[in-house]
């Protein structure tokens, strides 16, 4: 990855040069080697006024901003407030529930006030060594660096798709059971998988043996794992883009159930699915070889997280809630 260079005094003068001379902003951005972002910012930042655009004074001032003092980070400066941040971080609390934790906990202490986003910030840009590795621990993913938001197209997109926009509202709003959805819990080297199969309404989960990853075997194993399912509860299933739900007509052939595919690196359209792929890492951690699992033990797992008491359910578990329906 490039580092990142401020604008030199000379850069700034060609820049002053060519729009004064009448070139655009790209045609002078790419004369520059930089990008036109790069240019548009200048301009708005250190423009004198709205049609002149001065080389030595933008230096001055760019020069100036970049040498002020900066404002010391919440966390770094309040160590009530980190301890207490800390504390709940050694408890598992996401950044979120403690931002909103301290304001239930501290209703009359304005002192005690901070944004998940800070401490994020604090947890990924302070810490270093072996400090750094132990807050990262404490993370639900454990992630030590933030991970870039950039959507990232496939080469091969899905073809004929059907768009989750166009997913009946009984589905949304989980009135009808028999609703679905599907995703991978990936293993080691990306080399075995597990398929997970979570149903809406009572958040039951199928977990299904995988033999390959490819389009055909998942085809294949799910479609032998809905099949055993009534027809009233084999509605719908909703899936990400991935290559491996290519075969999604064939699918729906087979098990009547129609496939809609969730918009790119938009995995909060598959909340449910990506929640209960976050309680299996409990008992498939990061790194499990999944054609070394066998099935029986697959089925205990799945047997058990179905047996919980859930929250959203009323404390009942999915199973309880599941064979309601079946009934």
């Amino acid at each position: 990855m490039a580092l990142y260079r401020r604008l030199t005094l000379m850069e700034r003068e060609e820049l002053s040069r060519m729009l004064a001379a009448g070139y655009s902003l790209r045609a002078t951005a790419q004369a520059l080697q930089r990008a036109p972002s790069t240019g548009s910012r200048e301009l708005a930042r250190h423009r004198a006024s709205p049609v002149t655009y001065r080389a030595v004074p933008a230096h001055q001032r760019a020069h100036r901003w970049a040498h002020r003092p900066r404002k010391p980070r919440t966390l770094a400066v309040h160590h009530r407030l980190r301890r207490a941040v800390l504390t709940l971080l050694a408890q598992r609390w996401s950044p979120e529930q403690i931002a909103h934790g301290l304001l239930q906990r501290y209703p009359d202490d304005p002192t005690m006030r901070i944004s998940h986003e800070a401490i994020y910030t604090y947890l990924y840009v302070l810490p270093r060594g072996a400090f750094k590795r132990e807050l990262a621990r404490y993370l639900r993913r454990r992630h030590r660096s933030r991970r870039s938001r950039k959507i990232r197209l496939s080469s091969r997109p899905v073809q004929d798709i059907v768009s989750i926009d166009e997913r009946p509202a009984e589905v949304a709003d989980r009135t009808v059971p028999g609703h679905w959805e599907g995703d991978l819990l990936v293993g080691h080297a990306n080399a075995s998988a597990l398929g997970t199969l979570v149903e809406r309404t009572t958040r039951f989960t199928l977990l299904v043996p995988l033999t390959a990853k490819d389009a055909t075997a998942v085809r294949r194993a799910f479609a032998r794992e809905v099949r055993t399912l009534p027809a009233q509860l084999r509605r719908s299933l909703t899936y990400d883009q991935g290559q491996e739900m290519r075969e999604h007509r064939l699918f729906t052939k087979q098990t009547k159930m129609q496939v809609y595919f969730a918009h790119p690196q938009c995995p909060w359209e598959r909340g449910t699915n990506e929640n209960t792929n976050g309680l299996l890492r409990q008992f498939f951690p990061a790194g499990t070889q999944f054609n070394h699992v066998s099935r029986r033990e697959i089925k205990r797992v799945q047997a058990m997280l179905n047996d919980r008491p859930r929250k959203i359910l009323n404390w009942h578990s999915p199973a309880h809630a599941f064979h309601q329906l079946l009934r």
